[in-house]
């Protein structure tokens, strides 16, 4: 009798058989989107504290290699495995990361594929389908349990960004159809990463998507050098859906791929908050225009449960780090009634006693009739109360290419970013599988150059 594919074979010989000829032009458009977005957040995060501390780590461990990969924004070269993690610090800098349901795919795939075209000669008429195979990979993966493997602490980026990884590596490298798959299933068993950063408003989440990028590179160079893998790795009785979701994967969880394209879902965000706050931000500057200067008595905020329990979204303060304000649905709310659309100089100011006191007014009320992305704001004034329902949807998030390039360059103005940064930058995503990855590379020179000259 014929066994029918495993799910790690489903999903190799698909990522596998990927190619700009054969996938559909609106999802070749939305990577392109997608690959802008990365780089240019990247480029916006450059005077951010976190991808310093992880170069420093990666030249420690790594040294200075004149043939490794570039540390972006820095110049230096190192071992590959520091300099994913260090360059993925750099793409998560300001939280403004795209996102495929509660997953940062990008933060791990663009840099792992821009030190893969850099340092081993992959020709980029790679680049695409390679990062398609792993938003489709990792985002099956997160679209199916998510909604167990969140609630239980584990956050999506790490837990499925392996597999992500892996998957665009091995497309990226032009395995086979039978090694993606065993490149896939050994990414499974280095799987993994929880939640607690957020609650305690700290640091570790920043580098996971770097680490997750780098064990995605392993799995598929043990794959090629001939490691045998768990074939059941995702549905087993000890694999990746019982382990982490504690529940049985579905029969027919690979028959959407190529159909229901998880790139078609990921989404963009316009504040450096948190994706669950972008709906509560957007609802609260409207209803700051409808206060005009009116200072409510009490707020409350009700969102849908699978929102509000994830970590770290009910703190309250005090706050010390940018990890604990992005996460806060009060704080986010509080310095954007208080002060407008929030921004990274608002974001670190912790001790706004404005802010801290509405802060104390503010209650999160969890409300399972409230949809995912949607929010519905109270505010008690003088004059009786204020209600601002504000629905939204992934498609309100899911910004075409230009009107993306328009918000990285008005963010690129407040962080001082070169123009010409941004002109390089979309010119080779724009004429991709054209050009050279370098021309990614060397634009990450220019916003050093403007800050060292302010």
């Amino acid at each position: 009798m014929t066994m029918a594919p495993t799910l790690s074979a489903r999903i190799g010989s698909f990522a596998a058989g990927l190619s700009l000829e054969n996938l559909p032009a609106p999802v070749v458009e939305k990577a392109r989107t997608c690959l802008l977005n990365a780089y240019g957040m990247a480029l916006n995060g450059h005077a951010t504290a976190f991808a310093p501390v992880a170069r420093r780590m990666a030249l420690e461990v790594g040294g200075d290699l004149p043939q490794g990969v570039t540390l972006l924004g820095d110049g230096r070269r190192t071992a590959m495995a520091g300099a994913l993690v260090a360059n993925s610090a750099l793409f998560h800098g300001r939280a403004q990361e795209d996102t495929c349901g509660a997953a940062h795919f990008g933060t791990i795939l663009v840099p792992l594929l821009t030190a893969l075209a850099e340092t081993r000669g992959c020709p980029l008429d790679r680049l695409i389908p390679a990062l398609v195979a792993g938003y489709e990979a990792g985002g099956l993966l997160e679209a199916a349990f998510a909604g167990q493997t969140t609630p239980a602490g584990f956050r999506s980026t790490a837990t499925y960004g392996a597999v992500a990884a892996a998957a665009g590596a091995s497309r990226m490298l032009g395995l086979d159809a039978p090694t993606t798959a065993a490149a896939i299933a050994i990414a499974v068993s280095f799987t993994g990463g929880v939640l607690q950063s957020f609650a305690d408003g700290t640091d570790e989440w920043r580098y996971q998507p770097g680490v997750a990028a780098h064990n995605g590179l392993v799995a598929a160079e043990l794959a090629r050098a001939g490691a045998v893998p768990a074939p059941h790795a995702i549905e087993g009785k000890a694999g990746l859906a019982r382990a982490f979701a504690r529940t049985d994967a579905p029969a027919d969880l690979a028959a959407t791929l190529g159909t229901d394209w998880a790139t078609l879902r990921v989404t963009f965000k316009p504040y450096p908050v948190c994706a669950f706050n972008q709906t509560p931000v957007t609802g609260a500057l409207a209803l700051r225009e409808t206060l005009a200067g009116t200072a409510p008595t009490a707020v409350r905020v009700r969102m849908n449960p699978y929102e509000t329990g994830y970590a770290g979204m009910d703190a309250v303060g005090p706050f010390n780090s940018i990890s604990g304000t992005l996460m806060s649905i009060p704080f986010c709310i509080a310095t954007t009634l208080v002060h407008g659309a929030p921004t990274t100089r608002r974001m670190t100011t912790y001790d706004d006693p404005e802010v801290a006191a509405l802060i104390a007014r503010i209650t999160l009320v969890p409300d399972a009739a409230v949809p995912v992305l949607c929010a519905v704001i109270e505010a008690d004034t003088p004059a009786g109360p204020v209600v601002r329902t504000q629905s939204m949807t992934t498609t309100d998030y899911a910004y075409d290419r230009a009107p993306l390039a328009a918000l990285l360059r008005r963010i690129g103005a407040e962080e001082g970013v070169a123009p010409a940064a941004f002109d390089r930058l979309e010119a080779f995503v724009e004429g991709l599988p054209q050009g050279r990855i370098t021309d990614a590379v060397e634009a990450f020179a220019l916003p050093l150059a403007v800050a060292a000259s302010n």
